[in-house]
């Protein structure tokens, strides 16, 4: 089993949000053995100095779509699912290589590619999955036509294989344990509108009281949770009503709804990167006048949704919601968020407030023996400078996932 000893660098605990001197830490097969304010002294083991530079948990991004390798996700009706594949590979490489070794995939990945990842098979994060995402009829899920009638043909046509259709509570039921069945860490359900899709209204709301609740309690049954898929105030109210445990998105959130996720102790999966991104190459990639109007809604609530958040006490997670060839910007939502929270405020969404979205407290997002030895070390301070998580992890000298080196500039 492989030990690796870390010296000479400065600790950066999320958690207290400060840089710490003077330790050391051992990392033993694919685990944190042992960090130590005093010198450790090891039989044998491979030693890393890292140069005075700073070591911090990998990265979490509570929201991502590893298999939608398009940004007009209706292009992905015309994508095999071994292409789908191929290309999920390609963009879970790239998350890795900026950094982020552990991601909350909310529509599409499956236990494949999941399987894939832990086994080495596949180089990338740590995969936490929601299977299909599901709505009901017309809803964000709907991927059909207006011509389509039926299902079509699923082998090759990678957008029926990221999300599903589910009328009624007897429906909703049968589709989440589906889910269940395939092995999933969370079920995604559509509340509202999107901006992706054509044809509902972003405040529409779509699934029924009962129909989450179904959910949720099918959820429940197999020690699994449900997040959703929510833009507007009354989507937020009827999940949390209903006990979703994590609103996605949530850019037109308002002091009630915000209020009553505290009291109900949910979670915010913000995501503001993609709006910019989508805005700034919507010509490049064909984006309707529709979809561009909705677009210019969410953008307009963006930065005010955090704003709200802090103000009521609602835990807000890391999330970029990018699609296709845009995945590129990633790491740009540090920047959006330093607009109105602070460095340690958005490291702590990413690491620890991430962990707790995914349920694993002391394991991922923390520097704690016993957690996963997902390292980084960061040329600098990023506490004093953001932009060191940014540019396609050219300022990470090392990356280490699960006692794993991705990348090692130090030996």
């Amino acid at each position: 089993m492989d030990v690796y000893h870390f010296k000479n660098f400065e600790m950066l605990d999320p958690e207290a949000g400060e840089l710490r001197g003077g330790h050391e830490l051992v990392v033993e097969g694919d685990t944190i053995r042992e960090i130590s304010a005093k010198p450790i002294k090891l039989a044998t083991a491979s030693v890393i100095d890292c140069g005075g530079r700073t070591l911090m948990p990998g990265l979490i991004d509570s929201h991502v779509h590893v298999v939608l390798s398009e940004v007009v996700i209706r292009n992905m009706e015309n994508v095999p699912l071994t292409l789908m594949t191929a290309r999920a590979a390609h963009l879970m490489h790239k998350m890795l290589d900026r950094g982020f070794t552990s991601v909350r995939d909310t529509g599409g990945a499956d236990w494949g590619l999941k399987e894939a990842t832990e086994k080495g098979l596949l180089p990338g994060p740590r995969l936490f999955i929601a299977g299909r995402a599901i709505g009901p009829t017309g809803g964000h899920s709907d991927g059909r036509r207006r011509t389509d009638f039926g299902s079509r043909c699923q082998c090759c046509n990678a957008l029926t294989f990221s999300m599903g259709v589910a009328d009624g509570i007897t429906q909703v039921r049968r589709a989440v344990r589906e889910e269940m069945r395939q092995g999933c860490d969370q079920v995604k359900i559509m509340m509202s509108g999107g901006v992706a899709s054509p044809y509902d209204p972003l405040d529409s709301l779509q699934f029924s009281v009962g129909e989450v609740e179904a959910a949720v309690q099918e959820a429940h049954a197999f020690g699994r949770y449900v997040c959703a898929h929510a833009y507007t105030p009354e989507a937020i109210t009827r999940a949390a009503n209903a006990g979703v445990r994590t609103i996605e998105h949530g850019n037109l959130i308002d002091d009630a709804s915000a209020r009553l996720m505290a009291e109900k102790g949910m979670f915010l999966v913000a995501n503001l990167v993609t709006y910019f991104e989508m805005k700034k190459h919507a010509a490049e990639y064909g984006m309707n006048s529709d979809m561009l109007a909705k677009n210019d809604l969410v953008i307009d609530g963006a930065l005010k949704s955090l704003e709200i958040c802090k103000r009521h006490g609602v835990p807000v997670a890391y999330g970029t919601d990018l699609l296709g060839e845009l995945q590129v910007a990633q790491s740009e939502e540090f920047s959006l968020r330093a607009q109105v929270l602070s460095p340690a405020e958005i490291i702590r969404s990413a690491t620890t407030i991430g962990a707790q979205v995914t349920r694993m407290e002391g394991k991922i997002g923390c520097l704690k023996p016993g957690a996963f030895a997902d390292l980084l070390v960061v040329d600098g301070d990023p506490l004093k400078n953001l932009k060191l998580l940014a540019d396609q992890g050219q300022h990470l000298s090392i990356i280490m996932k699960g006692g794993r080196f991705h990348k090692n500039r130090l030996q």
